[in-house]
């Protein structure tokens, strides 16, 4: 898709905040840090519609970007680490949890795990969270420029028994620098959007 339009539609950190009307959306979910914010800003062809930091944690609140009036593609906080106060972690977690389980216009999630390294405990448990209440996964394996091309496929094997993915699961190893992945991601989001 060549996006043109793009707007932060809304910020929310509870149910009424989240935008009224019923187009679909793509939620992006993975640890702090693993790249959401640069993913998104790749997706829309923007370098900073998405703020983007060193430090984890960054996103605290559930942000709703409005592509070409189509769909929205919305950015989930991290999960993990993240400098803050448990009562607050355990409040994104809630606001989180509640948007994953009652959000009807939710098509897909796309869950983003750095390449480079086996998935931790929180990944594990994510995945197989989504899994159990029936999501539509796409796994964007992020950091791919950072390997060598000779280890792309020896990432994405581990990945994929980490996972304990079938044929069918779809993982895709994605740059934010090179752009790599972004044509394969859009394709899938068109064909989940256009059921």
């Amino acid at each position: 898709m060549k996006v043109n339009n793009v707007s932060l539609a809304a910020v929310a950190v509870k149910w009424e905040q989240y935008p009224a009307d019923d187009k679909p959306e793509i939620a992006f979910a993975g640890k702090s840090n693993v790249g959401k914010s640069s993913l998104i800003n790749s997706m829309v062809y923007r370098k900073a519609i998405a703020r983007t930091s060193q430090s984890p944690g960054k996103t605290r609140t559930i942000n709703f970007y409005d592509v070409e009036n189509l769909l929205y593609l919305v950015d989930l906080p991290g999960y993990g680490y993240a400098r803050a106060p448990k009562t607050e972690i355990a409040k994104w977690g809630k606001m989180i949890e509640n948007y994953l389980l009652k959000r009807e216009q939710l098509k897909a999630i796309i869950m983003l795990v750095d390449i480079r390294h086996e998935p931790g405990e929180n990944d594990i448990m994510m995945y197989e969270w989504l899994k159990h209440y029936g999501h539509n996964i796409i796994i964007a394996a992020t950091k791919s420029d950072k390997l060598k091309r000779s280890q792309l496929q020896k990432h994405i094997a581990m990945l994929r028994r980490a996972f304990d993915l079938s044929k069918e699961d779809i993982l895709i190893p994605f740059s934010s620098e090179t752009k790599a992945g972004r044509d394969e991601l859009w394709d899938i989001i068109e064909k989940i959007i256009a059921k």
